[in-house]
């Protein structure tokens, strides 16, 4: 037995749980200990002392501009297509992506920047917008399932279950003792995600107010994004503190050891990419998708003219 094939056996045989606990870590995976840039250093371990007012949306480590890191985002796309196009040749696994941020948060920007090369066959991308009648109609959890990756694939949720502790908090859409309960069973959801072989990485796209100001007022100036503006943007803009205590419970809360939060600055969005790619690239590694073994007998094989 070859060691890939010792190393997919053990991995096989350890609990499901065993298994989701250890891709929650992944530079103890793989080859490079010490990750550049420093992602395991934005990741939110279960019980730790939280305070988002005290991440500083505008770190960047030692780099000082998008040059600094153009060739290791490169590096790390690269790697991301690789082991995407492995993880779909699979079909045993899948990953789950979530990503929330205020508005201007950078969502969009950091699903063009991360996942520029990959091929959408095996990758897609789900926005949740305003619930609908039917999706109202049923419990909290039902649109977002539906949506969940099946074997073989990566999923990205663009807002994603989270709003339902978010959006439906600030504006008090549900009492207090119902919305406060969706942790615990966002918790279980995930956790059961986990154990049907989906590996989950959040990511919370950190900005400050003043940048996310300057955001608003770039759509405003430039006529190629007006439409993205809208006056509603300026309501939620009000609520910027309420939405703060919002996501550093959801992220204190729902921080496991399965599915942690990585809360990435975000104010330079070079930065913020290639923090993300690192770590997507590293989980991916992490899982060790393989091919399938080609069928028997083909090197006998010879195509006809």
């Amino acid at each position: 037995m070859s060691k890939k094939d010792k190393k997919a056996a053990a991995a096989h045989e350890k609990p499901a749980d065993a298994v989701a606990v250890e891709l929650t870590h992944p530079e103890r995976v793989v080859k490079d200990y010490a990750p550049t840039p420093d992602y395991p250093h934005y990741r939110v371990e279960p019980g730790e002392k939280f305070d988002l007012s005290e991440r500083d949306p505008d770190a960047s480590e030692h780099f000082q501009s998008k040059e600094d890191v153009k060739e290791e985002l490169k590096h790390q796309r690269d790697r991301i297509t690789d082991l995407q196009a492995r993880l779909y040749g699979e079909q045993k696994r899948s990953l789950l992506i979530v990503l929330q941020a205020t508005d201007t948060g950078g969502k969009d920007g950091t699903i063009k920047g991360v996942f520029k090369g990959v091929n959408p066959q095996g990758c897609r991308v789900q926005a949740f917008k305003q619930p609908g009648d039917e999706e109202s109609n049923h419990d909290f959890l039902w649109r977002y399932h539906q949506h969940t990756p099946p074997r073989g694939m990566i999923t990205i949720f663009n807002r994603s279950h989270y709003e339902d502790v978010l959006v439906v908090r600030v504006k008090s859409l549900q009492p207090e003792e119902v919305w406060r309960e969706r942790y615990r069973i966002i918790n279980e959801w995930e956790h059961s995600l986990c154990l049907s072989n989906t590996t989950i990485l959040k990511f919370f796209l950190h900005i400050s107010k003043d940048e996310q100001k300057r955001r608003l007022e770039s759509r405003l100036s430039d006529p190629r994004k007006q439409w993205k503006f809208s006056p509603n943007d300026l309501k939620e803009r009000e609520l910027w503190d309420e939405y703060q205590v919002a996501f550093q419970d959801a992220i204190t809360k729902c921080s496991t050891p399965y599915a942690p939060w990585y809360v990435v600055p975000s104010n330079k969005k070079w930065y913020r990419n290639v923090v993300i790619a690192r770590a997507i690239a590293d989980t991916l590694e992490a899982m060790d998708p393989q091919f399938p073994p080609p069928e028997k007998g083909l090197h006998k094989v010879r195509i006809p003219d």
